[in-house]
């Protein structure tokens, strides 16, 4: 999530009184009126005003506002009750002041009340930042123009460990399948952050990076609850707690690796890719995901340089060898890890056995300077099958 948009939810959170409105042309002045500045509605006159002001008289105060939590201006709160009008603004921003240009309009204005004559105010210009706002705060965009009711609003995170105990409470103190663990933490997830498969289509790798965290929570969770009579109870004995202990690891290590796999392929649904995941090829070996399929690939008529193969694996250093012989007709392997930076002799031994790492855009960042330009993203890796699926 964008700093500015935390900041703003925060600011929301501690604040006495907040408001949110979609900035209009007629703030901007782009309608032709004279006035401009924020329009605040009668109905939320309180966030400015101990008391409504009265038609027939024009009534105004001082009020600071530091924005995006960058800086400040002296701005004035004001109500105009004489002739025909009756509405609240705000106005007196300064020379230079960036929000009230032709560019603003349609953006999210924030504005909190948070004590005295002390306010803050945010402008959310992006779409994924608004809608990352209006799910904090449980809001649609046609619940603007009016002040945010937190007592009744419910954090994203509140919504996704709410989700999670649910589905804890159904297993009656047992593990679920890796797919059923994966499928709940990344449905959980979703709902809590309303992630669509456009936000995730904008950016896979981010939205990788978010399930497998959510699953983790899952997991960890579930963890406490079945094993919560376990570790309240002395073991009797050393072999018993190392068998205990055993049981655990070995469950962590199986889960991570088909989680990695099982997010993996949800991303590629998304992209519509064509792909078979586990399909036998040569020695019954099965590689995690072929692209598109175990039909193309064991057809020589097919042409073997629109094939692409691809492993998963949360680590590599080591295990990366284990794929060089699990499909002989593609030459090149990818292979996606969670690893971050691998040296440059172990990467020019990957390189010269026909193995190109696939890793998460952040994590590019931690290998050496001379390999980044041929370690594929995730983006970087589903653009390049698509081109051959054309």
């Amino acid at each position: 999530m964008n700093e500015t948009v935390e900041l703003a939810i925060l600011s929301v959170q501690k604040a006495n009184k907040s408001f949110c409105r979609f900035i209009s042309a007629n703030d901007v002045g782009a309608t032709g009126s004279h006035q401009s500045g924020f329009y605040i509605p009668k109905g939320s006159a309180e966030l400015l005003f101990d008391t409504p002001g009265t038609k027939g008289e024009n009534k105004d105060k001082t009020i600071n506002i530091k924005w995006q939590n960058d800086f400040d201006t002296i701005s004035r709160a004001i109500y105009y009750g004489t002739g025909t009008r009756n509405e609240y603004r705000l106005t007196r921003f300064g020379k230079g002041f960036p929000f009230l240009n032709d560019d603003n309009v349609g953006d999210l204005f924030i504005l909190s009340h948070i004590e005295a004559d002390q306010y803050e105010g945010y402008v959310l210009s992006n779409d994924d930042d608004i809608e990352d706002f209006f799910t904090a705060f449980d809001l649609t965009s046609n619940e603007t123009n009016k002040l945010i009711n937190k007592t009744i609003s419910v954090s994203a995170e509140n919504k996704l460990l709410g989700c999670f105990n649910g589905f804890i409470a159904l297993l009656n103190k047992s593990f679920p399948s890796t797919i059923d663990l994966a499928n709940t933490s990344r449905t959980c997830f979703n709902t809590a952050y309303g992630i669509t498969n456009k936000k995730v289509i904008a950016e896979p790798d981010k939205g990788l990076l978010q399930w497998l965290n959510a699953e983790y929570q899952l997991f960890k969770a579930i963890e406490l609850e079945v094993y919560s009579e376990n570790i309240n109870v002395p073991f009797n004995n050393l072999d018993t707690l190392i068998n205990f202990a055993n049981t655990i690891l070995n469950r962590r290590k199986s889960r991570a690796g088909k989680s990695l796999e099982n997010h993996l392929a949800e991303v590629f649904k998304i992209f519509d890719l064509k792909f078979e995941p586990q399909c036998i090829t040569e020695d019954y070996k099965k590689p995690d995901f072929i692209f598109p399929g175990k039909k193309q690939y064991h057809d020589n008529n097919y042409d073997k340089a629109k094939l692409v193969f691809l492993a998963s694996k949360t680590t590599c250093k080591d295990r990366w060898r284990q794929i060089i012989n699990e499909a002989d007709r593609i030459e090149i392997k990818h292979l996606f890890t969670l690893q971050q930076g691998i040296s440059k002799n172990q990467l020019n031994e990957m390189y010269k056995e026909g193995v190109r790492l696939v890793v998460p855009k952040p994590y590019i960042s931690s290998f050496p300077k001379e390999y980044q330009e041929k370690i594929f993203s995730l983006e970087g890796f589903i653009s390049f099958t698509n081109s051959k699926q054309k």
